[in-house]
């Protein structure tokens, strides 16, 4: 299997191209898509199963001889498969391109990645957006809610449909290192190692109350009508906008607000006393939120948002995040950032105590960054060195050459 190169398609330019270029990744995306049958259906936590359904994903570099390089990235909230390729909808580059690519700490000269959309997502997955082939319709809230365990079921199912038996690496921050703490803890003998950055073993309340904001707000749009906005013909726009906004405070830190924007005014000398943009931090914000509903599916914001409140890995573990990690050899590199307030190295070190209570393989490294939550996607080099190195040392241990054949 080798690289997917995207071709330079010129970006949607208006906003009806960009709507039904979004309308379009949907159900036929632009990356690679996994289908599967009725008779191929998934069970899922809610006690139903979700079939016929599909995986959009892409790869990039090349899956060795043996089938040992392969390294599955796990986004975020509002990522997608795009880790290192051009966005169909917008034209941006992949969300993680400092970190994958040639050369680069997850280096597809030597690792064949591996990035899907996430069950419940809203780029080629089957997701709320999707055709519900019963009606015709998209499925909007008769899709059945998902969980962390679902998506990573879904992902299990498409690595094995690569023929992949034993993945290197899963990595994957916020959401992401959800997803990689669900694979170690219930597909221990699929991964040789696990990197989870920003993350937590369970959804805290504080973050939930967040994601209730989030939701209410689209839900409280006129255009969201009860789910079924696509089959009308609308979309819950300025909804899912102020969700984006508020959702997007809480990845950065009060020093990195304050150094980008401080009480700077924004195109304008002196206070306007009335409800426009005065500060460049309102308008920085309304543009986050503009462009946003240009790439996401406000029902999907929904499901996926619920997926991350419940996770709780110690509960599908009698309460005990040790006995999640029994017996284990999947070697860990658990990572945190200093002023990441959404999911503080606290958390982290939970995970790293039931690691260690578990008799695991693990390393710990808090990164010193004042640009909170959302540093895993910026160029940080203590990240970068230390993702390097554990998956440098991971090659050797399994025999992974580096390029041009040294060990």
């Amino acid at each position: 299997m080798m690289l997917r190169v995207m071709t330079d398609t010129p970006a949607p330019s208006t906003a009806g191209d960009i709507e039904q270029a979004q309308r379009r990744e949907i159900d036929t995306p632009s990356s690679h898509v996994a289908r599967f049958g009725a008779d191929d259906a998934l069970a899922l936590d809610a006690g139903s199963t979700l079939g016929p359904w599909q995986i959009a994903y892409e790869t990039y570099g090349t899956l060795n001889a043996e089938r040992t390089n392969a390294v599955l990235v796990c986004h975020a909230l509002t990522g997608d498969q795009y880790v290192a390729s051009t966005h169909p909808v917008t034209g941006k580059p992949g969300w993680w391109t400092m970190m994958v690519g040639p050369g680069k700490p997850v280096d597809t000269d030597r690792y064949f990645v591996i990035c899907a959309n996430v069950l419940g997502g809203c780029m080629g997955t089957t997701g709320p957006a999707s055709l519900n082939p019963a009606t015709g319709r998209p499925y909007a809230l008769d899709m059945p809610v998902v969980t962390i365990r679902d998506m990573v079921r879904a992902q299990t199912r498409l690595v094995e449909h690569l023929g992949i038996e034993t993945l290197f690496c899963v990595i994957g921050g916020s959401m992401g290192g959800m997803q990689v703490l669900q694979w170690a803890a219930n597909f221990p003998h699929k991964v040789f190692s696990a990197i989870p950055i920003a993350a937590g073993a369970r959804h805290s309340s504080q973050n939930i109350a967040f994601h209730e904001v989030g939701r209410q707000a689209i839900m409280a749009d006129p255009d969201w009508r009860g789910g079924s906005y696509l089959s009308d013909g609308v979309r819950p726009s300025k909804g899912l906008a102020v969700a984006r906004m508020a959702a997007h405070i809480t990845y950065m830190s009060d020093e990195s607000l304050h150094r980008k924007f401080g009480r700077n005014l924004q195109d304008r000398e002196a206070l306007t006393f009335g409800f426009d943009a005065d500060f460049q931090i309102e308008s920085y914000l309304r543009h986050q939120g503009m462009t946003f509903v240009d790439r996401f599916d406000a029902n999907s914001y929904l499901y996926v948002t619920r997926a991350m409140d419940y996770f709780d890995l110690a509960a599908e573990y009698g309460g005990s995040l040790p006995q999640a990690f029994l017996h284990t050899d999947t070697r860990f590199c658990v990572m945190s950032f200093t002023s990441d307030w959404l999911f503080p190295t606290a958390e982290s070190k939970a995970v790293v105590r039931a690691l260690n209570a578990a008799a695991a393989n693990v390393s710990f490294v808090e990164v010193a960054s004042d640009r909170g939550h959302d540093a895993f996607l910026l160029d940080e080099p203590e990240l970068f060195r230390t993702v390097r190195g554990f998956l440098t040392g991971a090659a050797h241990a399994r025999g992974i050459p580096a390029p041009g054949g040294a060990a």
